[in-house]
């Protein structure tokens, strides 16, 4: 009888632990508080994850106040307020325009490391990656150049980019500072393309923090807290010990520091963003959105026989999720959306009419 007490216990310890780490994150991630523009978004998350261009442009625009369309989010990369690049992990995220400079001297290296063997296999060099530069600097000059053209550049001068030999070196051009993702390609209907633009002619303004590791994780805590260090080293792509590191110079939890230790290895911001009356109770969140993959454990928010469903599968898709009170729900297409379709339920929701809207919401946001 005691055992079963204590277990019944400790349950609803963890159920309650769950329930305020939800509330603290859907804050942290502007989904109950968002901000007033995308740029301001883009700032507190510092970076979303966005190889799906659509996704990326989505995850700010439901960070943001009133009805953002793609069109607002597209006119930030236009200004040059917001920017995409491979910033970590090897995967592009969107970020602040002002903050890439430093935060490519944080994960760079690592970022470097890791591809490597790969461009020892495609035959990228010093001199492949120097012959490069020389190439395509004019025409970046020039308003810059699509992925196409970049690649008809290349060929040019007899490199080949098939086999992924062009993305990375676009990739190494842009973890070494030269070049990032810029103004939207104007087309008709729902553009998906940027330019590829010169780091040094299009963004106008650099922060440097005085401590960049400390910074990335104090800025990761304020849009994604609580968290703790092996959810930071995830998201950030590096080794645990950078990520202790990070942390320790960061003071997180001393009285000097800006994060509070809320739960033992568990930091938040301590100052974190206000609930805004008649905030949502359910959003749909696009593919890969930060609220789900930038976590070592991601069973806080999706029970743990739901997460084979919503990924990384095989091919390391992570599918659009349904979040009702903090909680995935279900899944959900970026395609269906516009045309109604009904999403992929794991579980009935409390409110059924809530599901509709925020899926209606994308809709709108993606006919612009």
């Amino acid at each position: 009888m005691k055992t079963a007490t204590l277990r019944a216990e400790r349950l609803r310890s963890h159920r309650l632990r769950s329930h305020r780490l939800r509330s603290h994150r859907l804050r942290s991630h502007r989904l109950i508080s968002p901000a007033p523009t995308v740029t301001d978004a883009a700032r507190h998350m510092l970076a979303v994850q966005s190889q799906d261009f659509t996704a990326g442009r989505w995850a700010l625009a439901v960070r943001t106040r009133g009805e953002t369309t793609v069109r607002d989010v597209d006119r930030a990369f236009d200004r040059g307020d917001i920017v995409r690049g491979w910033t970590m992990r090897g995967t592009l995220h969107t970020v602040p325009a002002r903050d890439l400079g430093w935060m490519l001297q944080v994960t760079a290296g690592r970022q470097r490391q890791q591809a490597a063997s790969r461009h020892r296999d495609l035959g990228i060099d010093d001199d492949m990656v120097a012959a490069s530069v020389r190439a395509l600097t004019p025409a970046l000059r020039d308003g810059g150049c699509t992925r196409a053209e970049v690649f008809d550049i290349l060929q040019g001068i007899d490199i080949d980019p098939s086999g992924q030999r062009g993305i990375h070196l676009l990739f190494t051009l842009t973890i070494d500072g030269l070049i990032c993702q810029g103004p939207v390609v104007a087309r008709a209907g729902f553009a998906r393309e940027q330019r590829f633009v010169l780091v040094e002619d299009h963004i106008r303004e650099h922060v440097t923090p005085d401590d960049p590791l400390a910074e990335l994780f104090v800025r990761y805590i304020d849009g994604h807290g609580p968290a703790g260090i092996a959810d930071f080293a995830w998201w950030a792509g590096l080794t645990l010990g950078q990520a202790r590191e990070a942390a320790e110079r960061a003071g997180a939890g001393t009285d000097g520091g800006r994060l509070d230790e809320i739960d033992e290895g568990l930091f938040a911001a301590r100052r974190r963003p206000r609930r805004a009356s008649g905030a949502a109770s359910v959003h749909a969140l696009g593919a890969f959105d930060e609220y789900y993959i930038s976590y070592a454990d991601r069973t806080t928010v999706c029970a743990p026989e739901h997460l084979a469903a919503v990924g990384p599968g095989k091919n390391g898709m992570v599918r659009p999720t349904l979040v009702e009170q903090g909680r995935v729900i279900g899944t959900w297409s970026h395609a269906t959306a516009t045309r109604g379709t009904p999403p992929e339920l794991f579980e009935e929701p409390e409110d059924p009419a809530a599901v509709a809207a925020a899926l209606a919401r994308f809709a709108r946001f993606a006919d612009d």
